[in-house]
């Protein structure tokens, strides 16, 4: 069974950064696809960045909100993705959830991960 466990959130003033942290319960994480999601209150779950490998190459995705903003990585070794979130913005806060699956996608959808942590709540001030 993977478990997924995030920290990292807290509060930031507009402008500053925070990087989030995955560690995964997953014995094969190194060909597993990793996704960050986040959801704002009243709003839906969104899309904010994944990563996977395949066949020799790794691919990044982000969401147009965040793009040249956030950045995904992973440390197989250590069973670990990151998000490193630059320049954020109120609009920014949100619960940033981690989430995983086996398979490989062209285009991530929230419908196509299987396995989810618990979240972590970002806040940014203005």
């Amino acid at each position: 069974q993977v478990q997924l466990v995030e920290s990292g959130g807290g509060l930031v003033q507009a402008g500053g950064s925070l990087r989030l942290s995955c560690a995964a319960s997953i014995r094969t994480f190194s060909t597993y696809t990793m996704g960050w999601f986040r959801q704002a209150p009243g709003k839906e779950r969104e899309f904010v960045a994944a990563i996977n490998w395949s066949g020799g190459t790794t691919y990044y995705y982000y969401g147009d909100s965040v793009k040249g903003r956030f950045t995904i990585s992973r440390d197989d070794a250590k069973n670990t993705v990151y998000l490193q979130m630059n320049s954020l913005k109120p609009e920014d806060t949100a619960v940033y959830y981690c989430a995983a699956d086996s398979r490989s996608f062209s285009v991530p959808r929230l419908a196509d991960f299987s396995s989810w942590g618990q979240g972590t709540q970002v806040t940014v001030s203005s």
